[in-house]
């Protein structure tokens, strides 16, 4: 992970930047001025990962600037990173400075918190895990209230749970969710949550069916399929398509269908290209899809992706690259108009940045 520039005090000028930046992005289209969703200036991220470095017996944690994995950034904590993260740095550095057996060959520390201030350290390590080190991590993770998740070479040792629990308010409920150890998850999670409200909000109340693609862990997918009859959801991830069902069965959501799919694989079985056993007993015909939702990697959503959004009255779209978003919507632009347009500031001092529109059919 590298170190970024936390600077509070250029916040506004950059925060300004990228929202000019995504209106000249969009502005070919007739996009509307983004609503602008800000970030707190500091302990905004959720989630964190350490290298850790060695002088002389001391080990520090240490990140490294882009493109030098040389020259460490010693840090004693991460004014970037939650509250819980700093509160819970010297404890562990303090651990495996006094314990040989959690110190020895610990080359990486990460770190998984919550809103709802759950919490989860990954420790990584060039040697084999055995019942000793075990014991040891199974006091740790007592004394610090955490769960604790052990890494090496094909080995992986789980104390307590190995994902964590949070919890979000959509339009006045409550939503709990399940994030596993070493999956996506939104890392600035007061944005995230601004981010579903608008969702929420742009979606409106709808009396047909959704189709949502890239559903990860079904951060969209709760508060949305509340808006809809019913949903189809896919996700390619393992991992994540066993925290959304979970997260369906928490939430008592039960108007989703959930399968294990890519966007493309979708594409293919809505165009009758080839059948998939995953889509055994699942009806496509039933579906009356009036909106599509997505949440595409970097990439954005390839040609023919792209292609069968166009068949919906509706397509929202969250995007984490502005770039690939202005593509997409270049190829959807001669039947679909940009109604709503919103910037999310998900990663602060960075160029990065989170975007939403929603595109509607063009009248006739």
């Amino acid at each position: 992970m590298s170190a970024p520039q936390f600077d509070p005090a250029v916040y506004a000028t950059q925060l300004e930047e990228k929202k000019q930046r995504l209106i000249d992005l969009l502005a070919p289209f007739g996009a509307p001025e983004p609503q602008v969703f800000d970030s707190a200036r500091e302990h905004y991220r959720l989630r964190a990962e350490f290298r850790l470095w060695r002088e002389g017996e001391d080990r520090h944690y240490a990140m490294f600037a882009q493109g030098d994995k040389h020259t460490p950034i010693l840090l004693e904590d991460f004014p970037i990173a939650s509250r819980r993260i700093n509160q819970l740095m010297p404890r562990l550095k303090a651990a495996w400075h006094g314990s040989k057996v959690l110190g020895f060959k610990l080359f990486q520390a990460e770190f998984l918190t919550t809103l709802a201030d759950d919490a989860l350290i990954t420790l990584c390590y060039h040697r084999p895990l055995d019942e000793e080190w075990q014991a040891e991590a199974e006091k740790l993770a007592a004394e610090l209230q955490v769960n604790i998740v052990g890494r090496s070479r094909g080995k992986r040792i789980v104390i307590g749970r190995d994902f964590v629990e949070e919890k979000l308010t959509v339009a006045g409920r409550v939503f709990t969710y399940r994030q596993p150890e070493g999956a996506f998850t939104q890392p600035n999670g007061e944005v995230n949550q601004k981010m579903l409200n608008w969702a929420y909000e742009a979606l409106g109340e709808r009396q047909d069916d959704l189709l949502e693609l890239y559903c990860g862990n079904g951060n969209f997918t709760l508060p949305l399929a509340t808006r809809v009859r019913k949903v189809l959801a896919t996700e390619i991830s393992k991992s994540s398509v066993y925290a959304a069902l979970a997260n369906l069965a928490d939430n008592a959501v039960d108007n989703v269908t959930l399968v294990r799919l890519s966007a493309e694989e979708l594409t293919e079985a809505l165009n009758e290209v080839r059948p998939f056993r995953r889509l055994a007993g699942i009806d496509l015909k039933s579906y009356e899809f009036g909106s599509v939702f997505v949440d595409p990697p970097r990439a954005g959503m390839d040609p023919d992706t792209c292609e069968l959004t166009r068949r919906f009255e509706r397509i929202l779209y969250i995007s984490c690259n502005p770039e690939t978003l202005a593509e997409n919507i270049a190829q959807l632009s001669d039947t679909h108009e940009i109604t709503r347009c919103a910037m999310f500031d998900q990663f602060p001092y960075t160029h990065h940045m989170e975007s939403g529109v929603l595109l509607t059919r063009r009248k006739a």
